[in-house]
């Protein structure tokens, strides 16, 4: 099982998708600072999650959520007042 996850940066205006079997250390290796790209933009907040029964079918769904019409989706999740 996979999870296709989102998370955001809770000082910057910058959203993260991603993919892991295990979505809550990957969340604190980002909160952590271990990964270069997110670094720069903690801490992060999870905020949205999708399970899929396979890699592939995971990595299709994480390529649509970086899309345009994905990120748009996703910050239509988060309430305007943030």
């Amino acid at each position: 099982m996979y999870t296709v996850y989102a998370i955001r940066s809770l000082t910057k205006n910058y959203i993260y998708v991603g993919l892991s079997s295990d979505v809550s250390k990957r969340v604190e290796r980002h909160n952590k600072g271990y990964e270069r790209t997110t670094k720069p933009y903690r801490p992060f907040e999870l905020f949205y999650t999708e399970d899929h029964p396979d890699r592939i079918s995971a990595r299709r769904r994480e390529k649509f959520l970086k899309s345009g019409k994905g990120k748009a989706f996703l910050k239509s999740l988060i309430p305007i007042s943030q």
